[in-house]
């Protein structure tokens, strides 16, 4: 039986870490790390990702802000909002909750958070860095999860065959940058697969290391992955079941009791990847509050005692 990578259990361990890392760069410099959250209507699984996101930042120490706007605000309320927190010292990390409503432009939304700021990493600089190869960047937060869940139980990708089945711009295209780069968590051979890719069952069992990201509950059976892979299920799927309580319960994308009696490790759900996201985000945050701190002193020290 495969092996279980609990992203629960090492997300418990990194947010540890984070928090003394974040006391002791307190303590050095006298800033709070800094994220808000951005929430536009009463959606209620946005409002319980919201709310997990806050906990886990006052968790670590850090200062916590979160938003609400109704959910008929106009567009430029939103974008006033994130100007706003762009401008503001203590706000170093900025997440505007997604989906929006319809009368909000996402994208331009996305586009107005200062880069710097960009803890989801979904603004097109920060993208467009990672595609360039840079390590000096804000990772978006369910891939590097995903590294992390790779090298910390020792299944480093470097020289493995990986496949990557969905290509959002969410999980599946930056999952492959960051694999695709030199150095610590890269090196890899990587081949992305989606809907209209023919024969995908030859593809995936060309996996050392198949990572399920497609959105379509139980997509990977037992068949479609080679014996001694390891299995990352990215997928989180509602099906109905009448024997439970709530009349449904949680599926991956992996149909899980089948892929775990061949697979090397494989990971569940819930419990896996989804854990691992919130403390990227936080790992972001913190990386965030360092760089713009360390700018903030070179501009005072190039402007010298007198400004």
């Amino acid at each position: 039986m495969a092996k279980i990578l609990s992203g629960t259990e090492l997300s418990n361990a990194m947010r540890a870490e984070i928090a003394e890392e974040a006391a002791r760069f307190q303590q050095q410099t006298g800033v709070k790390p800094g994220l808000a959250t951005v929430l536009v209507g009463d959606d209620p699984a946005s409002q319980v990702y919201v709310r997990m996101k806050g906990r886990a930042a006052e968790a670590a120490g850090f200062h916590s802000r979160s938003i609400v706007l109704p959910g008929d605000a106009p567009h430029e309320r939103l974008i006033g909002v994130v100007d706003g927190l762009n401008a503001d010292p203590e706000i170093h990390g900025i997440l505007v909750q997604l989906p929006l409503p319809k009368q909000i432009r996402a994208s331009e939304v996305l586009l107005r958070i200062d880069p710097a700021k960009d803890v989801d990493a979904f603004h097109p600089m920060n993208m467009g860095r990672l595609a360039s190869g840079a390590r000096d960047v804000l990772e978006p937060c369910t891939p590097a999860g995903i590294v992390e869940l790779l090298l910390r139980n020792g299944y480093d990708p470097a020289g493995k065959r990986v496949v990557i089945v969905g290509r959002s711009n969410i999980v599946g295209r930056p999952l492959a940058l960051l694999l695709l780069r030199t150095g610590r968590g890269g090196d890899a051979t990587v081949t992305v697969a989606h809907s209209r890719t023919p024969d995908l069952a030859a593809v995936t069992r060309e996996a050392d290391i198949l990572v399920a990201a497609a959105g379509r509950a139980e997509l990977i059976r037992r068949d479609m992955v080679k014996p001694g892979a390891i299995v990352i299920d990215v997928g989180v799927n509602r099906i109905d079941d009448p024997a439970s309580e709530k009349g449904y319960r949680l599926v991956g994308d992996v149909a899980f009791d089948e892929v775990e009696e061949i697979a090397e490790a494989i990971t569940p759900v819930p419990g896996g990847v989804g854990p691992m996201t919130i403390t990227m985000l936080l790992r972001n945050t913190l990386e965030a509050a360092r760089r713009l701190t360390a700018r903030g002193t070179e501009g005072q020290t190039a402007a010298g005692p007198h400004g």
